[in-house]
């Protein structure tokens, strides 16, 4: 029974640690002006995102704004063909934008940046 105790509290603590370890990006701050691009699908439909890998020692692309997760969601996201792809699915009507930043590792520091305005029918 100790056993179990044991590794329950393990458990849990691994949980903590790892909740931690992936809340601990900052936010990105100012964005350089960048591209604004119009995405229009209907509810259901799968897009995709196809951004130019960063050229750089640890550049990568990060979601710099929150979007509005009731009208899209994020299905993966891969590299093809030397590009970072992401699958969004549209869920319902309704408009949000999608913006990513250029920055090393995860710091706070956006370099470039890409806007792109969904609107789901």
């Amino acid at each position: 029974m100790q056993a179990l105790k044991a590794l329950l509290t393990l458990a849990v603590l691994a949980g903590v640690v790892a909740a931690t370890a992936t809340a601990s990006a900052p936010p990105v701050g100012p964005l350089p002006a960048g591209p604004v691009t119009q995405i229009t699908v209907r509810h259901g439909e799968l897009f995709a995102i196809a951004l130019a890998k960063p050229k750089g020692a640890g550049r990568v692309w990060r979601v710099a704004r929150a979007y509005n997760s009731k009208v899209v969601s994020e299905v993966s996201e891969g590299v093809q063909q030397g590009n970072v792809v992401v699958v969004y699915r549209a869920l319902r009507a309704g408009k949000t934008s999608i913006v990513y930043a250029v920055t090393v590792g995860e710091t706070a520091k956006a370099l470039q940046a890409r806007t792109f305005r969904v609107t789901v029918r």
